[in-house]
């Protein structure tokens, strides 16, 4: 018997060393990339699009914008230049689905606090309410970075354009004023080039893993 497994050994070799060639050809095949979507207006849904864009199939990013943070900082474009970044809209009033957004957010501030490409940018939809001192009254209540996310606030109008006309993200609450919305709890993850990755459910714990994970499919594009 042993003199048989001698004679094939040597087959018995080549053999394990083909299968472990193909065992990994497999394991690359059924694990190969895929980018994310990048999303346009056409591939929302109508209830958060400007109706002004809603046909839109390409090129669309997010609007330069000018607003203030919770120093009192004019934050623009210009500061997540070159960065991955998660946004939402939300406002400090909210006794319903914002705490849990607000909370979701500190946990992915948490998960990406040593992260030098990724930011967090939220925006009030109350800027009347919300001023630079009660953004941050909030944003001390909610460990808020300020190196990693900023609270912003500003002329209501331009919140409102880019809600709907750059996140398309908000709803309109059917009152006749375009500037008049109520938000929505969608978290959308944003890419170096200014263009929408991801829509998550920014109360829903797996939704939030999910964007941790895009965020490293996200990582993997400027690392080729």
């Amino acid at each position: 018997m042993f003199s048989f497994f001698k004679e094939y050994k040597g087959f018995a070799v080549i053999f394990a060393i083909i299968s472990i060639i193909i065992i990994v050809i497999i394991y690359n095949t059924l694990n190969v990339y895929q980018p994310l979507p990048i999303y346009q207006p056409a591939m929302v849904s109508t209830e958060l699009v400007d109706s002004t864009i809603q046909h839109q199939k390409k090129y669309h990013k997010i609007a330069d914008f000018k607003l203030i943070n919770q120093n009192g900082k004019t934050i623009t474009q210009n500061d997540y230049k070159d960065k991955i970044y998660v946004a939402d809209f939300f406002f400090t009033t909210c006794q319903t689905i914002c705490p849990i957004m607000t909370g979701h957010m500190a946990q992915i501030q948490k998960e990406i606090i040593n992260d030098n490409d990724i930011m967090l940018l939220s925006h009030t939809v109350t800027p009347d309410i919300d001023t630079v001192a009660q953004l941050k009254r909030y944003a001390k209540s909610k460990n808020v970075n300020d190196a990693k996310w900023n609270l912003v606030t500003g002329d209501k109008k331009q919140i409102y354009e880019l809600a709907r006309k750059s996140y398309l993200a908000v709803k309109d609450n059917g009152n006749g004023d375009v500037f008049d919305m109520i938000h929505t709890e969608n978290f959308m993850l944003i890419d170096k080039k200014r263009q929408i990755r991801g829509f998550y459910d920014g109360t829903n714990k797996e939704d939030i893993e999910r964007l941790l994970a895009d965020i490293k499919i996200l990582k993997k594009e400027y690392q080729k």
